[in-house]
């Protein structure tokens, strides 16, 4: 009886590690989870891994059509409207005589975007780019005289553009887009429009070259960006840009960012408790056949017994 015993014993213990893990596991997976608020998160992250990766994939087949203005037609005024027909979710770049004048995204199989010109001839042509900024076919060429009255008045004219059509950064982070401001006379006075609301931003600028301007969006979403430059003449210059927060959009332009009284992003606990519910009838199905296994070997013991008795 003692040897049998002792054999139900070492039985048992050899069965405590599964039982052992099996509760490690469900430990693990009841565990609170944290979540950070949508949009909340800094990149990167002190302490973590940043990767960043693109898959491949071929560049837009599809041109746009530039549909306004005319080809042939004379303005007196700036800036003009470009607008036409695109391929839904490219990028619009718009090109007068090979210089990037605005950006926009296409919306609804459409854009239309406010434009620059320079004096004298302009042959404008729209190009699309995908997220991966691969650029598709140019648009139809569309020719445009400019008469403008100060330039011949003053002898130069400001202008501005950028190597960003598009830029962003995350929300609640500040946003330091790069433009060129050439020609004219300082001193600059300089106007941004976001596109979320606030109210444009002023700065001054003393001669021409780099300029940065800065904005830090509350919430995530896609923002037109209107950046008008005016020089000591009273000449102006004029630039629509795409304005970037990423992050995922919600109804509107963007998804709201929980903060809290100073400012931070809250921080959202989350309880799992379905791999606890899925395992509980693992558990009982378990101990039940181990109990039974057990009972049947003692029983076969006993009979191997009487029988040798």
């Amino acid at each position: 009886m003692v040897d049998r015993m002792t054999k139900y014993t070492v039985h048992l213990l050899s069965r405590l590690p599964g039982v052992f893990a099996t509760f490690v596991l469900l430990f693990s997976l009841a565990m609170p989870a944290t979540v950070t608020a949508l949009g909340s998160s800094q990149n990167p992250q002190s302490g973590s891994v940043g990767l960043e990766g693109k898959i491949s994939s071929p560049p837009p087949t599809q041109a746009a059509t530039i549909a306004t203005p005319g080809n042939g037609q004379t303005v007196s005024s700036t800036p003009i409207t470009v607008s036409g027909l695109c391929k839904t979710g490219l990028l619009i770049k718009v090109f007068s005589n090979n210089i990037f004048v605005g950006s926009t995204t296409c919306v609804g199989g459409s854009f239309s975007l406010q434009a620059d010109l320079f004096s004298g001839r302009n042959d404008l042509v729209a190009r699309v780019y995908d997220a991966l900024d691969q650029a598709g076919p140019d648009s139809n060429v569309v020719s445009v005289t400019f008469n403008d009255a100060k330039f011949a008045q003053f002898g130069t004219r400001v202008s501005l553009s950028s190597k960003y059509a598009q830029f962003g950064a995350d929300p609640q982070q500040e946003l330091d887009w790069p433009v060129i401001l050439t020609g004219g006379v300082g001193p600059y006075a300089i106007s941004t429009d976001w596109g979320d609301g606030s109210a444009p931003a002023l700065q001054s600028e003393p001669f021409t070259g780099n300029v940065t301007i800065k904005h830090t969006y509350s919430s995530a979403g896609t923002y037109k960006v209107v950046v008008r430059a005016t020089d000591a003449n009273g000449t102006t210059a004029f630039l629509q840009l795409v304005g970037v927060a990423s992050g995922t959009v919600g109804q509107g332009s963007a998804a709201n960012v929980s903060l809290n009284k100073n400012g931070s992003p809250t921080t959202k606990t989350t309880v799992i408790w379905w791999p606890m519910l899925v395992m509980i009838p693992l558990i009982v199905a378990t101990f039940w056949l181990g109990r039974r296994h057990e009972l049947f070997a003692l029983r076969k013991q006993l009979e191997k017994s009487r029988n040798n008795s």
